[in-house]
């Protein structure tokens, strides 16, 4: 018997399933890990210290403050990365997933249905729908803060920077669809060089002004505050841009695994942000007149265009990241129904996690490019970044003690401290981008509340109308019982009708039987269930019930990382004797036509949302991967 998810995941259990992975795996995966996972974050050095003394609330460059703003960064750090997700949530696996929407699945089911906790499931959709608009406002801020080190080389391509940058995330996004997989393994050693060189850059540095180590004491941070009052607070808004990448670690687990993350971000990662990050301040106290690009204005005059291409590198990689993301996230919130079918295109034989989906690439191209056209300076970008993450961070904060208290049966007297502890830091930081709203941080929220209204209409959307159908539906051992030998007539061949409901008859079956006065001599009720973990292993994934008559009920199930299809369940019958000629079947399904009605399961404009959802999801038989020639389509009507 298959392994329950509440046994699944526990985190000793997880831990148990998955082997040690051999030293060469290990190292392996830790230098994917430093060139996928880490993007997002290793190009913060290259915008964030600058914004918190030339930014929209930019403070006074005192030595003071830059003791003070360096601390506050050390602590963000060690804090939010190292301990909260590296520490605490990363122990939260759905198999070896991670991201929000998986953590969202690791919550009881029962409790997650609950009219009470319908909230659990909205922060996490709502999270969810957050990374729409920082996948969106991360590739910008990267490239254009990567090409702006252009004017910083020659005033020339001064105006340049922004045509230069549009192109580089067109060529960015057009050669998604060829796949990853060959540039993806030039990733690890890309962003090895960068840390490299970003701990080079603040070594030549520190050593000018070695007082500057200092800023590890958190007396530095608290002074700082004390200091500067209302304006200290604002600065974390810039000081939070240096843990923006934090979901990423999170997100990608499944990727690389938990201990190549963890490995990358001690050996190298942080040691590299915090020498780069410390070599900046100590720059910025020499050198006041950095402070609009103290990343750039670090290094020595000579080295600024070959710095300039693997900046750029660096911020194509760490947009990878975000997109490759998007598409995962995309394909996680299909299989749990919550949009509809999508386009989904494997570009990698070996790699399951390699896709590309047409359609968000291109809303994701279009946003990123308006963005850069329409903020057209970095600086101008960051006032929109970090209010979607931040508030994507509370949100897993949250989660992530429901799952501790009622899946892992932590005390109370445990999870509430550390809890607390990361949403004071959380809101605080929250709180201090909350104030980017007019500044651009509505962005981000927009695109967040129209996806989340999307997800919710659709889950709802599907709900009523398996209501409705399930209303008068006929249960399909009853349909069996009725069947008698030679009434109706049996025609040669095989019937496939897939149905959403495994109990019920299906309508297709009906009406082809209503209209046609047969049967074929064997008739199969295939169901495709979405389960809430990763994956479901092929010998589990198919099951057969047979019902007499040469009747069969077979179920195939699926997780949230696999794509269902036709083919796959043909070979797992094969295995398990029922064998389908494909020449003698025919698959049935039924289409339905939906017609808003007024005061019945949602608002009339959430029930014309929702039509015009599904009259533009994907065919199943494309979906699903169905030979074309061996379907027939019945239509219906369904009033909402």
């Amino acid at each position: 018997m298959m392994k329950t998810l509440e046994t699944l995941a526990q985190p000793a259990a997880t831990e148990a399933a998955r082997p040690a992975p051999a030293k060469a795996s290990l190292w392996k995966l830790t230098l994917g890990s430093i060139g996928v996972v880490y993007g997002d974050i290793g190009t913060s050095p290259l915008y964030a210290m600058g914004e918190c003394f030339h930014g929209a609330h930019g403070i006074a460059l005192t030595r003071a403050n830059v003791l003070g703003i360096l601390s506050l960064i050390f602590w963000s750090l060690i804090v939010v990365i190292s301990i909260k997700y590296l520490i605490f949530v990363m122990r939260a696996d759905n198999r070896g997933e991670g991201g929000i929407l998986a953590l969202m699945a690791l919550i009881p089911a029962d409790l997650r249905r609950s009219g009470r906790h319908w909230l659990l499931v909205a922060l996490g959709l709502f999270g969810a729908a957050l990374l729409y608009g920082d996948g969106m406002i991360t590739p910008a801020i990267t490239v254009l803060s990567a090409v702006e080190g252009l004017g910083d080389a020659n005033p020339f391509f001064g105006e340049h920077v922004i045509p230069i940058a549009v192109a580089i995330l067109i060529v960015l996004f057009v050669i998604q669809r060829r796949g990853t997989a060959g540039i993806g393994r030039i990733f690890g050693p890309v962003m090895l060089l960068w840390f490299v060189i970003l701990a080079l850059l603040g070594m030549r540095w520190i050593v000018t002004d070695p007082g500057i180590l200092a800023a590890i004491n958190p007396y530095h941070a608290v002074s700082f505050f004390v200091r500067n009052r209302g304006l200290g607070f604002l600065a974390l808004g810039s000081v939070f841009l240096v843990v923006t990448g934090g979901e990423a670690l999170y997100a990608d687990m499944g990727h690389f695994g938990k201990r190549p993350i963890q490995i990358a971000w001690f050996a190298v990662v942080l040691p590299s942000l915090l020498i780069n990050y410390f070599g900046q301040g100590a720059l910025l106290l020499h050198h006041a007149d950095a402070a609009d690009s103290p990343f750039y204005k670090m290094a020595p005059q000579w080295s600024l265009y070959p710095l300039i291409i693997l900046a750029t590198a660096a911020a194509v990689i760490a947009s990878q990241a975000v997109i490759s993301g998007a598409f995962s996230l995309t394909r996680q919130a299909v299989q749990l129904g919550y949009t509809p079918r999508i386009s989904i295109v494997h570009t990698s034989e070996d790699e399951i996690g390699q896709i590309y989906i047409p359609s968000i690439n291109w809303v994701l191209m279009i946003a990123t490019i308006g963005l850069v056209l329409g903020f057209r300076e970095a600086t101008n970008l960051a006032a929109a970044y970090g209010v979607a993450v931040t508030a994507t961070m509370v949100i897993t904060t949250i989660l992530f003690e429901v799952v501790a208290i009622k899946l892992w049966g932590w005390k109370l007297s445990t999870v509430v401290p550390v809890a607390l502890f990361f949403m004071v830091i959380d809101l605080a930081f929250f709180g201090a981008n909350i104030v980017k709203i007019h500044h651009g941080g509505w962005f981000p929220l927009a695109v967040g509340l129209v996806v989340y209204t999307l997800m919710t209409t659709w889950k709802k959307g599907r709900t009523v109308l398996s209501e409705r159908l399930a209303k008068d539906a006929l249960p399909f051992e009853q349909f069996v019982a009725s069947a008698k030998p030679g009434s109706p007539p049996r025609v040669p061949g095989t019937a496939v009708f897939m149905s959403r409901d495994a109990v019920a008859t299906p309508t297709a079956l009906l009406h082809n039987l209503k209209h046609n006065k047969v049967l074929h001599e064997r008739v199969i009720l295939l169901t495709l269930q979405n389960e809430e973990f990763p994956e479901v292993p092929p010998a589990e994934r198919v099951t057969i019930e047979p019902l007499g008559h040469e009747f069969y009920r077979v179920t195939a199930r699926y997780g949230f990382m696999q794509n269902p299809g036709v083919p796959d369940v043909l070979d797992r019958l094969e295995e398990k004797g029922l064998k389908l000629n494909l020449m003698n079947t025919t698959f049935f399904l039924s289409r339905e036509t939906l017609i808003p009605s007024p005061k019945k399961g949602m608002a009339m404009w959430r029930e014309r949302l929702f039509a015009l959802m599904s009259r533009n999801a994907l065919r199943p038989t494309d979906f699903f991967r169905i030979p074309p020639n061996r379907v027939i389509e019945l239509g219906m009507q369904v009033r909402l």
